[in-house]
């Protein structure tokens, strides 16, 4: 305890920011209040008071999910090179300092978005606790855990289009189910890629999270290669429902096609280096994808 103790005095305050970044993952909250503020804009919503506090409770309920997840997890990210680093298997943060700022964040964050509408709150605070209560205990259990975390991963754009509208009935219900939809299918994908990329490492903690028993092989890449291209019919319903024009849907498919091949191509290798490439290429899909229905109602 006393080594844990000066090993925490000594951290400079730059230092501890950069570790409630880690905590929070704030890269990777920031992706998805990008998700929520699109679909928000999509919906009708404009520059306004509410989507100031869409994007702080955006904020704070996604650095709350993450922050839970590293408290539930830290014994076991001291054992992957990926996470060992992380303020907590490093001894640079205490528990009770990390629970603290979970249960923080997620409180101050709930109430941001509650104070938008009541269904805005419910919603995040659901994908709040399928995040820390669902997806994180599985994880070591069973490759559906994937599947359990598509769910409070698909909310934040569902949440966009309910923060201007307020309900789910409706033309609202429909759009806010198609934007729920194509990030729903993108994730499969974009997390088998990743791990793949991270087979070795997942494994190290008791991780299986590629979709087949036998791990990196045809039978992961086939299913990859599946919902790649489940991605490209969900990424056209909104043309297909009138919500965007021609030109979305052209950019749409062309970019559905490409990362569809991108898929196609670890299925015919097998390499980590194609892997790799469709890993960085889903973190640039989605955002072009929304956007493009973003610009289409400008």
């Amino acid at each position: 305890m006393l080594a844990e103790d000066t090993i925490i005095e000594k951290v400079g305050f730059a230092t501890k920011l950069k570790d409630y970044a880690l905590l929070t993952k704030l890269r990777l909250a920031f992706l998805v209040v990008i998700s929520a503020v699109a679909t928000f804009i999509f919906a009708g919503g404009a520059f306004s008071w509410d989507m100031l506090l869409l994007i702080s409770g955006g904020f704070l309920i996604t650095g709350s999910s993450n922050a839970f997840n590293q408290y539930i997890e830290r014994e076991i990210d001291a054992l992957m090179d990926r996470t060992k680093n992380r303020p907590l298997p490093a001894g640079r943060m205490k528990p009770t300092e990390a629970i603290v700022v979970a249960i923080l964040t997620g409180v101050l964050g709930a109430t941001l978005l509650f104070s938008i509408n009541f269904l805005s709150g419910v919603l995040g605070v659901l994908a709040l606790a399928l995040y820390v209560l669902i997806y994180t205990p599985l994880k070591r259990i069973t490759p559906w855990a994937v599947f359990a975390g598509a769910f409070p991963g698909a909310i934040p754009p569902m949440l966009g289009v309910v923060a201007v509208t307020g309900t789910l009935s409706g033309e609202a219900g429909l759009l806010a189910g198609i934007m729920f939809l194509v990030q729903f299918v993108w994730q499969f994908p974009h997390f088998w890629a990743i791990a793949w990329v991270k087979d070795d490492d997942y494994a190290k903690g008791g991780f299986s999270l590629l979709p087949s028993k036998l791990r990196k092989s045809k039978n992961s890449a086939f299913q990859i290669v599946l919902y790649s291209l489940f991605l490209i019919l969900v990424t056209v319903l909104p043309w297909v429902f009138d919500y965007c024009g021609k030109t979305t849907l052209i950019i749409g498919a062309m970019a559905g096609i490409w990362f569809f091949m991108l898929s196609y191509r670890l299925y015919l290798t097998l390499e980590d280096k194609s892997a790799r490439s469709l890993m960085f290429a889903s973190f640039i899909y989605l955002p072009i994808v929304q956007f493009l229905y973003v610009f289409d109602k400008i």
